[in-house]
C-alpha cells in the first residue's frame, strides 16, 4: 500500500462563534464547543489543519472590532457542518496569554471570531505504517491521524505530557500502540526528544510510513533524525513542525 500528502487550497471565511460548552480533561487541558450559524459548511480535511481563534475581552460591536481582536492557531477537533458546531482543545497552563485564560474561564455565551483554515494538507491512501509524537498542543492533530487508521493499523504514537493525572488517551486499534512521555519537571519537549532519540532502526514499521512529529519547536531536529535519517523515509511521507516557541507568543506554526 502506499499514501501521498496532498495540499489542497481552501476558501478563506471569517465567522462568528460562541462558547456552548466546556469539558475539562485533565486539570489543565480542556475541550470547548463553539455554536454559531456561520459554522454551516465549515471543513477541515486535514489534520493538521490550523484555524485563528480571535478573542475579544469584551462583546465586540461589529464583525471588524471582532477580526481586531487578539489571535491564536488551533487545530480544529471535530465539527458539524450542519448542524453548526466545532470542537477545540486547549491546553492550560497558568493565567497568561490569550487563548488558554479564555479556554478555560470565558462565560458560556462568549464570543469569538474563527478564519480559515486557509488550506489543508491532506493524507491520501493507507500508510503501513504510523509514527505519531507530540506534546499537549498537538494531541487534537493526533486525534485526527488515530481516526484514520483502519482496524489493521500498525504503528506507535508518542504523548508527552506532565504526568499520569495529565495524561490524553488517544483512541487507536490494537496494532497502534499510545505510549504516555511523562517530562515531569524538564523543559517542555525535551521527554518526548529523548524518546525519539530512543527509538532505532529495528523501531521502524515496515513499508510505507506515515511520520508526524509536533511540539515545541526544538523538536524539529529530533523529528527529522529519527524520520529522515535513522529510518528512511520519504520526505515527502513526514511533518515534522514546531507547534509553539518558548518564548514567543506570536509564533505561527508553518502550514
Amino acid at each position: 500500500m502506499t499514501f501521498t500528502l496532498e495540499r489542497q487550497a481552501l476558501e478563506l471565511r471569517f465567522r462568528s462563534v460562541h462558547l456552548a460548552a466546556r469539558q475539562w480533561l485533565t486539570p489543565d487541558y480542556v475541550r470547548v464547543r463553539l455554536e454559531g450559524a456561520d459554522l454551516r459548511g465549515f471543513d477541515s480535511p486535514g489534520s493538521d489543519d490550523h484555524i485563528r481563534i480571535f478573542f475579544p475581552d469584551a462583546p465586540p460591536a461589529s464583525v471588524e472590532e471582532l477580526r481586531a481582536a487578539p489571535s491564536r492557531e488551533y487545530t480544529p477537533l471535530a465539527w458539524d457542518a450542519e448542524d453548526g458546531w466545532l470542537d477545540l482543545e486547549f491546553a492550560v497552563h497558568g493565567a497568561d496569554g490569550v487563548a488558554a485564560p479564555w479556554g478555560a474561564t470565558a462565560e458560556l455565551g462568549a464570543i469569538a471570531g474563527i478564519g480559515g483554515p486557509r488550506g489543508s494538507m491532506v493524507l491520501n491512501g493507507r500508510p503501513d505504517g504510523w509514527l505519531l509524537a507530540g506534546d499537549e498542543t498537538a494531541v487534537p492533530a493526533m486525534r485526527r491521524f488515530a481516526h484514520l487508521m483502519d482496524a489493521g493499523a500498525v504503528g506507535r504514537v508518542l504523548v508527552e505530557v506532565t504526568d499520569a493525572a495529565h495524561e490524553l488517551p488517544i483512541d487507536t486499534p490494537p496494532g497502534v500502540v499510545v505510549e504516555q512521555v511523562h517530562r515531569g519537571d524538564a523543559a517542555p519537549g525535551t521527554a518526548l526528544a529523548a524518546r525519539l532519540d530512543a527509538l532505532g532502526a529495528d523501531d521502524r514499521p515496515a513499508g510505507a510510513v506515515f511520520g508526524f512529529v509536533a511540539a515545541e519547536q526544538a523538536i524539529v531536529k529530533t523529528g527529522r533524525a529519527l524520520l529522515l535519517d535513522r529510518w528512511g523515509l520519504d520526505a515527502d511521507h513526514i511533518v515534522v513542525k514546531g507547534y509553539w516557541k518558548s518564548g514567543e507568543t506570536e509564533y505561527h506554526a508553518p502550514h
